[in-house]
């Protein structure tokens, strides 16, 4: 294990979960130095895929896609990035996507697999209680998220072409349909995966797995209502194979957005007009092999890359002028490496 910095210091923790490893690689982001290191490898005994940070920062949420299908909780030493182990609960299925909700009091999650959606119930002690809810989706739930007043909360479902919406109850931590209940996804078989909301929480971007489409929606909080505004690409210009579109991240200031493509192995990035929530493209970035995940860091100058087939992590520096991540710094991570969570102390 590498030194931390000190206690006292200000630091930030970068956690990669690595699938076929069944660990988790802690990294220190020294941001002064642009590098990122090694600091500990954590495991977890089971296929450590999907990841959630608690809004206190003080648990990290980690689901096992193996059986027996489960949730662990960490607790985040802040100053050293050190992970303990509090307790681990039973998940429904195997879990695409996991969430917290505003109120810190409910897990929700997503089974690409078991084409449903789950709530689990948070103790005040951080730990995961029992699935109180399960509600079945069209097909592969990919992504669950609540909306950031709390007040709904979606899941795609990349078979389905769909979002299914659901008002949320924090007191109970109960789901129950939206009017209407779906927002539909065109074209066809494109493949929702992965979504977020602005900070205004004006718009929501959605990337589609199966073309790297990127949608752009404005979104009314109040009914928890989507109205498709454009439809960009995280393709790179002149690519001719299968598009196997990841993730989707925004930057802390909203003015960027970034998706990744596995087969091109790219990041792509679009700048955010202000005013309407619309995109430009602004730049391709080679980064690792099969890039399933990548986070932003909270200054915006800094992006980590995972590469699932590369068993690697690339921190890539971000041009301030145009958004645009630079050629990869790249060191080993575990083997699979799947997502990727960035804590600021």
């Amino acid at each position: 294990m590498m030194a931390a910095p000190g206690a006292a210091a200000p630091a930030t923790w970068v956690y990669v979960s690595n699938a076929d490893s069944q660990d988790i690689s802690v990294f220190h982001l020294d941001r002064a130095a642009g590098a990122l290191k090694p600091v500990a490898t954590v495991p977890v005994g089971g296929v450590a895929m999907p990841m959630v940070v608690s809004r206190d920062k003080k648990f990290l949420y980690v689901a096992s896609r193996s059986q027996p299908f489960r949730v662990l909780t960490f607790a985040i030493d802040g100053a050293t990035g050190g992970l303990k182990k509090l307790g681990e609960s039973a998940l429904a299925d195997s879990m695409a996507s996991i969430d917290i909700d505003a109120s810190g009091r409910w897990l929700l999650a997503a089974s690409y697999g078991g084409n449903k959606i789950t709530v689990n119930s948070i103790g005040a002690d951080g730990l995961v209680g029992a699935v109180q809810q399960l509600i079945p989706t069209a097909p592969n739930a990919h992504a669950i998220h609540p909306d950031p007043a709390g007040r709904y909360v979606f899941a795609t479902s990349l078979g389905g072409d769909n979002l299914s919406s659901w008002r949320f109850d924090a007191k109970t931590g109960q789901l129950t349909a939206n009017d209407p209940p779906l927002v539909n996804v065109a074209p066809a078989k494109t493949g929702p995966r992965h979504f977020l909301w602005n900070k205004a929480q004006t718009h929501v971007y959605l990337l589609n797995e199966l073309d790297g489409g990127v949608d752009v929606f404005a979104y009314d909080g109040t009914k928890g209502a989507m109205r498709h505004l454009q439809r960009s690409s995280v393709m790179p210009a002149g690519f001719t194979g299968k598009p196997w579109a990841a993730d989707l991240q925004l930057s802390a200031d909203g003015r960027y957005l970034y998706g990744s493509e596995r087969t091109s192995s790219t990041l792509t990035t679009f700048k955010v007009d202000p005013a309407t929530g619309l995109l430009q493209t602004a730049g391709t970035t080679l980064t690792e092999k099969t890039p399933r995940s990548f986070a932003v860091d909270s200054s915006g100058k800094f992006l980590v890359s995972a590469g699932q087939g590369s068993h690697a992590v690339s921190l890539h520096s971000i041009d301030a002028a145009t958004g645009v991540p630079g050629t990869a710094i790249s060191q080993p991570a575990g083997k699979n490496p799947n997502w990727v969570e960035i804590v600021d102390f």
